[in-house]
């Protein structure tokens, strides 16, 4: 009951709420809603700059739109737009204004066309896109040669049911050019046209067309045919090797048994000799408890948001409902983060659980706080939307102060009162032995490289297309095959940190704590690396603010993936080491 409350609070904070007061109804003549949003380089998601950075039309009283925080946090940017699309009333080639451009400004489109720079509206709360302009190559091999055209004429094609707007599409007339190849001033009337059509399309379905590039059925195909091709390649891997690991641990059950009904004196190996050490605690253990802390408030965070998905809250274009969702979900299970770790950490029998706290709090949110604050000092001397205004970053602060802050100390307080011991199976000796030699590839990194490919190899096709979403103009809204992914991720995981854990014991290392930890999170290092494929062979992403911004963000979303999947391989190795040590008889 308590989750299904915290549920229907976080969708009140997402759900999207219209700030002009209206219902979507309208009657003739009404005025509705136009705002001018964004121009950018289209091949640059995160560059974007505010609509009148470039010399448009200006209406006589530009008028900012309130956003909401994931609007700002988005990038969004809307003010009134120059054009009147009044409910239900045509207009032919209308004069907008009629302007003489200067060089400077000549310039400063011709430079927006030469990087395909579109721009983005928003009517009646549905998007429209459209190019500034064209550039003419044809039978020109070099690029001095070029042409350059700006677009002066937009048509408007709304589609509407009785008193509400169902569509809006926007072109551009590919006769009404103006030449901007050279620096020189140019008059320029710029106009629009108006065409109302009906449809017999309903309300609430008119948001569907926006998703449908997603859900087409040869999309829908190598969705489901990636699905099902990682779910057999999974259960063939992991089917294999929980074969040899049942065999393997039968025998060495009937083994361990046989051994103590004979002689005392024989002498004991494998994974039972180190019965003594292997519930030995780590070293910096206040690390490892802040960071299972850490990982299983984003392991909440993601089934949070997966399950907001899965009952429709984050459809096309609900601009901003995601970012609000991570941050009001990430201040509300801060206390999951707190009380796991301090309980955690007393259990390791630690003392310092403030410090514990104040490690846990900053753990994830430092390395983002130092990323943000770098990427915004480059979004501002670029002048973009990306850069947050002072207004936001205040709100996030407390937020951060009055929220997060508060419940990781209450969540801590409650983990440090639990009580709860660490349930060891075995008495761990006084000395610990001493770790026989090795081959190399028992060391970590190999490990970490063997465990992270195979989860990597579950979700690597899907990766495609989340980038495609996250980094380019695609729109991602089967979200239910996203999450059986994610499932599929999760249990792979568990079971590979799990295998070599039982590898690692049987080598008689019994150091196993912080390996089964980066293990499982080291799947967070294979997307990175994916990152830097998708970026130079899959994407035309180009100028160092768009790759400071994938690069940062990446690195900070694949961080966290590492504190999640590594909380997921540990607990899921110190649940089989509980387990195989509590079904033999230690001394």
């Amino acid at each position: 009951m308590t989750w299904y409350v915290v549920v229907l609070l976080i969708v009140s904070f997402v759900s999207p709420v219209r700030s002009d007061g209206s219902d979507h109804k309208y009657k003739a003549g009404d005025p509705v809603p136009l705002y001018a949003n964004k121009v950018g380089p289209f091949h640059n998601p995160s560059e974007t700059y505010r609509f009148f950075d470039l010399p448009f039309c200006t209406p006589d009283h530009v008028k900012e739109k309130k956003e909401a925080l994931g609007e700002v946090l988005n990038g969004d940017r809307l003010v009134s737009a120059p054009y009147k699309l009044d409910f239900l009333y045509d207009k032919d080639s209308e004069i907008v204004c009629k302007k003489k451009l200067s060089k400077e400004e000549v310039s400063q489109f011709r430079s927006a066309v030469a990087k395909d720079y579109y721009f983005q509206m928003y009517y009646d709360d549905l998007p429209i896109w459209g190019f500034l302009g064209k550039v003419d190559k044809e039978g020109k091999s070099d690029p001095s040669e070029y042409k350059y055209y700006l677009f002066k004429h937009l048509h408007f094609e709304i589609f509407y049911n009785n008193d509400r707007v169902i569509e809006i599409n926007a072109r551009t007339d590919p006769n009404a050019l103006v030449d901007i190849t050279e620096d020189k001033e140019v008059d320029v009337d710029f106009m629009y046209s108006v065409k109302w059509k009906e449809t017999k399309t309903h309300f609430d379905k008119r948001m569907e067309k926006y998703s449908q590039s997603s859900s087409l059925p040869h999309h829908l195909e190598i969705h489901w045919f990636s699905i099902i091709n990682s779910c057999v390649t999974v259960l063939l891997l992991t089917g294999f090797l929980a074969t040899i690991l049942m065999r393997v641990l039968k025998n060495d059950f009937v083994k361990y048994a046989h051994d103590e009904e004979a002689a005392d004196d024989q002498e004991e190996t494998g994974w039972k000799y180190i019965h003594g050490d292997v519930f030995r605690y780590p070293s910096h253990k206040s690390l490892m408890a802040a960071a299972l802390g850490s990982g299983t408030q984003l392991f909440t965070l993601t089934i949070f948001i997966f399950l907001l998905s899965l009952v429709g809250v984050f459809y096309p274009y609900n601009r901003g409902a995601l970012f609000t969702a991570l941050v009001v979900i990430y201040a509300l299970t801060s206390g999951i983060a707190g009380y796991t770790a301090a309980s955690f950490y007393c259990q390791l029998e630690g003392t310092n659980w403030v410090r514990n706290l104040i490690l846990t709090g900053g753990l994830f949110c430092g390395p983002l706080f130092l990323t943000f604050c770098f990427l915004n000092s480059v979004a501002i001397a670029y002048s973009a939307t990306a850069a947050l205004p002072f207004g936001t970053i205040v709100v996030i602060f407390l937020i951060w102060a009055l929220v997060t802050s508060p419940l990781l100390v209450l969540g801590g307080i409650a983990g440090k009162n639990s009580r709860a011991e660490f349930q060891a199976p075995c008495r761990t000796t006084k000395y610990p032995r001493e770790i026989p030699p090795l081959p190399w590839y028992r060391g970590t990194l190999p490990q970490m490289a063997m465990a992270g490919f195979l989860p990597f190899s579950a979700i690597y096709i899907e990766l495609y297309y989340i980038f495609a979403s996250v980094w380019g103009h695609r729109i991602y809204t089967i979200y239910s095959i996203l999450f059986i992914v994610f499932i599929i991720l999760i249990i792979v995981t568990a079971f590979i940190t799990v295998a070599l854990t039982y590898f690692q014991l049987a080598a008689e290392d019994h150091e196993w704590w912080w390996r089964a930890f980066l293990c499982g999170g080291s799947t967070g290092l294979f997307i990175y690396g994916y990152c830097l494929y998708y970026y130079y062979a899959r994407s035309d992403m180009s100028g160092f603010m768009q790759t400071s911004f994938f690069f940062g963000y990446m690195a900070c979303i694949c961080y966290g993936f590492f504190l999640m999947l590594g909380t997921v391989g540990f607990r899921a190795a110190l649940f089989f080491v509980r387990h195989i040590y509590r079904s033999i008889k230690c001394e």
